[in-house]
């Protein structure tokens, strides 16, 4: 490569890496991307999205096989494990060559190797093509996370997979453990439930989806149960014997309780943990605690032109948060005024489990502690019209409001399409609406939607259809 000067050097094309190098470019800033792998990143490639089509595939299964509540019918109905993985890994590919024509569109270099720091405004690159060295006023960081391994409890590839070997599976198992109940563990749990896999997910708290309101994480627990799910709290697996073809967990209950689970495959979903090796963060002076590099609330790391951003800086571990810094680490060292710091109470949270799961804002806990006065509002899909002629009346929506001043603090919610839903919420967040605003806003009949004004409503003893 003739010149490697640039604005801005980014290592990593996930979600955030690739959306920081669209807006560097917006801003006619010359910028090149740094990507070991392919364009997008986990998310796109092996998160995301893939998983969003394999519980695509999954949503519809489970719908074919309730044709008869819907005056239809059908034989024969089955399905082709091979074409519902292929049809994930082609919808993954199609987004990451979207990533790619970006990359071009907005004049974007894209260096394909790994990347690291190698001294002030330089980068180190080592690919396919040999080593090169990148000079750049600034760098951001955005190389990601993979999954947290516990010992003892080695992903194997085979018997014991992480999330990569869950989205390709060769055949579906017959009976499946997943470790741990966040949104990672309970999507594939959803997932393999729907194509008659015996499920069983075992979870360390008293409660699965541990980070979303207690209430939403007992209704779901109840759906999941009632779909034929094992559900195991405040339970540890302990260890994993492995035999040929299975592996036989020893869990242990907070209570001292023990037992044995088998099943043919095990996921490992306890968490993630930042990309920070072979990064030559140390030798730059860029700190890392337990596994995530530490940055201000600008994103700044503390070294002289080095941003991070995503997953590799911590929680939420969420691509759309990661985006949103990758714009504000752009226009931050662009210069631009008027930003705002990352609010993770602003931040929408989604688990597209079946029914899905939506938050934003703080759970009725968290909103009341300090002796805070909240008001607290449901709405059951079931007095929802749109609910009942979609046969999905299984759902609620929870809003929580402080008593004084009329904030929405958080929303909570459960059911069909939830995921699409809650943004509604978000943007009243960012706005600031209070609940008169909520209230006095039209909401379109017949639809999901009304369930959130409801809730509203309720919250202040006026709902109009309970």
């Amino acid at each position: 490569m003739a010149d490697t000067n640039y604005d801005l050097v980014i290592i990593g094309s996930g979600p955030g890496g690739y959306v920081a190098a669209v807006r560097a470019g917006q801003l006619g800033l010359k910028t090149a991307i740094v990507e070991r792998d392919a364009l997008g990143g986990i998310c796109l490639n092996w998160g995301c999205i893939p998983t969003k089509a394999l519980l695509r595939s999954a949503e519809v299964y489970h719908t074919l096989h309730r044709l008869e509540e819907f005056g239809l019918k059908a034989d024969n109905i089955s399905y082709d494990a091979a074409a519902v993985v292929k049809r994930s890994r082609k919808v993954a590919e199609t987004l990451s060559n979207g990533v790619r024509f970006l990359m071009k569109k907005n004049k974007v270099d894209v260096i394909e190797g790994v990347g690291r720091l190698a001294g002030p405004g330089k980068v180190a690159v080592e690919g396919k093509a040999g080593k090169s060295e990148l000079t750049a006023k600034n760098i951001i960081l955005a190389t990601g996370a993979r999954a947290r391994t516990l010992p003892g409890l080695e992903p194997d590839g085979k018997l014991v997979w992480t999330y990569r070997e869950a989205l390709v599976p060769p055949a579906m198992p017959k009976s499946l453990l997943v470790i741990g109940s966040g949104a990672i563990g309970i999507e594939f749990a959803s997932f393999y439930r729907a194509f008659g896999v015996e499920v069983t997910v075992v979870e360390v708290m008293d409660r699965i989806l541990p980070v979303e309101d207690a209430e939403i994480s007992e209704l779901a627990a109840k759906a999941f149960r009632k779909q034929g799910m094992t559900i195991l709290t405040s339970a540890k697996v302990e260890r994993l014997d492995k035999a040929a073809d299975s592996v036989t967990a020893t869990i242990v209950t907070t209570d001292g309780k023990t037992q044995q689970v088998t099943a043919e495959r095990v996921i490992s979903a306890v968490g993630i943990t930042g990309n920070v090796e072979n990064l030559g963060l140390e030798q730059a002076g860029v700190k890392v605690d337990r596994g995530h590099v530490v940055v201000n609330e600008w994103l700044e790391t503390g070294v002289e032109g080095v941003y991070a951003i995503g997953d590799l800086v911590g929680a939420p571990w969420l691509a759309h948060k990661a985006m949103h810094e990758g714009v504000m680490a752009v226009e931050r060292l662009a210069g631009l005024k008027g930003g705002h710091p990352l609010d993770v109470t602003k931040v929408p949270g989604c688990t597209y489990s079946y029914p899905q799961i939506a938050s934003v804002g703080l759970t009725e806990a968290k909103a009341g502690e300090g002796g805070r006065e909240i008001r607290v509002g449901r709405f059951p899909f079931r007095g929802n019209g749109k609910a009942i002629a979609l046969g999905e009346p299984d759902g609620l929506v929870k809003t929580i409001f402080d008593a004084k001043t009329g904030e929405l603090l958080g929303a909570h919610m459960i059911g069909a399409e939830v995921t699409e839903l809650i943004q509604g919420y978000t943007v009243a967040r960012t706005l600031e609406a209070t609940e008169a605003e909520l209230m006095q806003t039209i909401f379109p009949h017949p639809t999901l939607s009304e369930t959130m004004h409801e809730s509203v409503l309720d919250a202040f003893g006026r709902a109009l259809h309970i």
